[in-house]
C-alpha cells in the first residue's frame, strides 16, 4: 500500500531533476572566448531577439558570431578602463527602442512576449554603444577629414574612397500560405549548395523571377543598394556560398555570392528611396501580366502613373520616400535592382490577386540634397572610424582562443 507513495515521490523527483537539469545545462558554457564564456541559453536569447529584430540570415549563427565578437570588444575596453554609467545605458535603451516608434517599456514587453528578457537587450545595446565609445576615443585623432577630400566627394555625389560592388545570383521561390512548407524546405536544400552551376539549374528549375532564364545571375551592384538589413548577410558569404532562406511576402529568397569588387568614387547610401507602386488586378496571371506590360509602354517616369491612374481609386497608385531599413523586404530586394525609372512586376499582393507594378523614382542622399559639408565630413569620419575598428577586431579574434563544444 505505501508503494504508490513512494512511487508518486520518485516521479516527482525524477521530474524535478530533470527540469533542473535541462535549465542547468541551458547555463553551461557551449563557447569559450578566452577566459569568458557564452552559455547556450545566451545563444538562444540573441537568437530570439533577432528574430523580433527581423534580422535576415542563419540568425543562430548570427546570435554565436555576434556574442563572440561582444565578448572580444568587452576584454578589450575592460582593459582600456572603459565603463558606461547605468543612467547612459538606459538611455541608450531608450534611444534604441525609439527606432520602432516604442517607449522602452512597450519594447521591452514586445521582447518579453517573444521569451527575450531585459538583460538580453541590455548586454546587446551596451555592447554596441561602449564600443562605439571605445573607437572614438582611441582612433578619433588619427582621422583627418581635408577640406578637399569632403569638396572631391560632394562633387562625386558621395563620401570618396571606395564602394563595395557584390556579383550575386537570385532566387525567389513563389510560397503563397498552402505551398509555404515546401517551398521552405525547397529553398533550405538549395541553401546549402556552393556550385555556381548548381544554383543557376536551381534558379532555372524553381526561381519565380525573370531572372530564371540566366540561372538567375545579377550584374554587378553596389552594395548599399540592398536592404541594410541583409548587407551584412551577404558581405558574410564566401563566393559560392549561399544565404539561409529570407522569408519575404509569398515567398523565400536565396542569394548566392558570385564575386565582390572595391571600386572607387563611393557613393554615400541613400537616406530615402523614392518609389511607386500600382496595383493590378490579376496577380501573376497572363490577364495581369498583360496589364503590366500595357502600363510599362505608356509611363516612362512615376509622375506619368498619377495621369494612369486618375478616376480609380485612390489606393490603386502608393508612391513612398521612405528610409531603406523602413521599406518592406520583398519590395527593397526588387528596387536594389532598379535604376530610376525602371519597373519590375514580379511582386504581388492580396494572397496572388493583386499583381504589384513597382517603379523606382529615385534614390535620395545628402549631396544630392545640398548637405551641409560637415555632413559629409562626418560620414567620411565614421567610415575611416568604422576601417580602424574592423581592423582592430579582427586583431582580436585572430590574436584569441575560441573553443566550442
Amino acid at each position: 500500500m505505501r508503494v504508490f507513495p513512494l512511487i508518486g515521490a520518485l516521479v516527482a523527483f525524477g521530474m524535478t531533476f530533470a527540469t533542473t537539469t535541462t535549465a542547468q545545462n541551458a547555463f553551461q558554457p557551449v563557447i569559450t572566448v578566452n577566459d569568458s564564456a557564452i552559455t547556450a541559453f545566451e545563444i538562444d536569447q540573441r537568437r530570439r531577439m533577432l528574430e523580433v529584430f527581423r534580422t535576415p540570415g542563419d540568425l543562430t549563427k548570427a546570435a554565436r558570431d555576434g556574442l563572440i565578437e561582444d565578448r572580444l570588444k568587452s576584454a578589450e575596453m575592460a582593459r582600456a578602463g572603459l565603463t558606461i554609467t547605468d543612467e547612459s545605458l538606459e538611455g541608450a535603451m531608450s534611444d534604441f527602442a525609439g527606432r520602432a516608434n516604442l517607449s522602452l517599456d512597450q519594447f521591452l514587453q514586445v521582447l518579453k512576449s517573444n521569451g527575450v528578457e531585459r538583460e538580453t537587450l541590455r548586454d546587446f545595446v551596451k555592447s554596441g554603444v561602449s564600443w562605439r565609445d571605445f573607437i572614438r576615443t582611441r582612433f578619433n585623432s588619427r582621422v583627418e577629414i581635408s577640406d578637399a577630400e569632403v569638396n572631391r566627394a560632394i562633387a562625386q555625389g558621395g563620401a570618396g574612397g571606395s564602394q563595395i560592388e557584390v556579383l550575386l545570383s537570385e532566387i525567389i521561390i513563389a510560397a503563397p500560405p498552402p505551398k509555404a512548407a515546401s517551398a521552405m524546405a525547397t529553398a533550405q536544400r538549395i541553401s546549402q549548395l556552393t556550385s555556381t552551376s548548381a544554383f543557376e539549374a536551381q534558379a532555372r528549375r524553381v526561381s519565380a523571377l525573370p531572372s530564371r532564364s540566366s540561372g538567375g545571375r545579377l550584374g554587378w551592384l553596389p552594395i548599399t543598394n540592398y536592404p541594410p538589413q541583409l548587407r551584412g548577410v551577404i558581405l558574410g558569404l564566401s563566393p559560392g556560398e549561399v544565404t539561409a532562406p529570407l522569408p519575404i511576402t509569398n515567398g523565400v529568397a536565396l542569394f548566392q555570392l558570385r564575386a565582390i569588387r572595391e571600386t572607387a568614387a563611393a557613393k554615400i547610401a541613400p537616406t530615402s528611396i523614392d518609389y511607386a507602386a500600382f496595383y493590378l488586378a490579376g496577380g501573376a496571371t497572363e490577364v495581369g501580366i498583360r496589364a503590366a506590360q500595357n502600363l510599362a509602354d505608356s509611363v516612362d517616369t512615376c509622375d506619368d502613373l498619377y495621369g494612369e491612374a486618375r478616376g480609380l481609386a485612390p489606393e490603386v497608385l502608393e508612391r513612398q520616400s521612405l528610409a531603406p531599413a523602413d521599406i518592406p523586404q520583398d519590395v527593397a530586394l526588387e528596387l536594389a535592382r532598379l535604376d530610376a525609372g525602371e519597373i519590375s512586376y514580379n511582386l504581388t499582393r492580396a494572397n496572388g490577386q493583386t499583381l504589384m507594378f513597382l517603379m523606382l523614382c529615385g534614390r535620395e542622399n545628402p549631396a544630392s540634397e545640398g548637405t551641409d559639408p560637415e555632413a559629409v565630413r562626418n560620414q567620411l569620419r565614421s567610415q575611416r572610424l568604422a576601417g580602424f575598428a574592423n581592423a582592430l577586431l579582427e586583431d582580436l579574434r585572430a590574436a584569441a582562443t575560441i573553443t566550442t563544444r
